[in-house]
């Protein structure tokens, strides 16, 4: 009997890294908040904000000592996707592998479902 727990959102290490990097610079504790708004040129985008509270009802994914938030709402578009972080020719940015999108924008921060 396994006694790993599933978690709906995950983040990978390269993700942790940078989210660190980031709180880091920051004078008070913060917590990164990934939300999905309507909008972008696939009708739904990605959001990511600092944020220093969390609510009762948030997912909370705690990974190599920094906390992401995602709110009920926009859980429902992002069961079962990988907040990961990319550096390549075209730039660097958080890139979340979703299995619920059916199409993204080229630049990847919107999808539609």
């Amino acid at each position: 009997m396994s006694t790993e727990v599933f978690m709906p959102v995950t983040v990978s290490a390269r993700a942790a890294k940078q989210i660190g990097k980031i709180l880091q610079a920051e004078a008070a504790p913060m917590m990164l908040r990934v939300a999905v708004t309507g909008g972008g040129c696939s009708g739904f985008q990605y959001n990511f904000a600092l944020d220093d509270a969390r609510t009762d009802d948030d997912l909370v994914i705690e990974k190599d000592g920094v906390t992401v938030l995602v709110d009920p709402m926009s859980l429902d578009f992002l069961k079962g996707a990988e907040i990961d972080y990319v550096d390549d020719l075209i730039g660097a940015a958080f890139k979340i592998h979703n299995p619920n999108a059916t199409s993204s924008c080229g630049c990847g921060t919107s999808f539609s479902i």
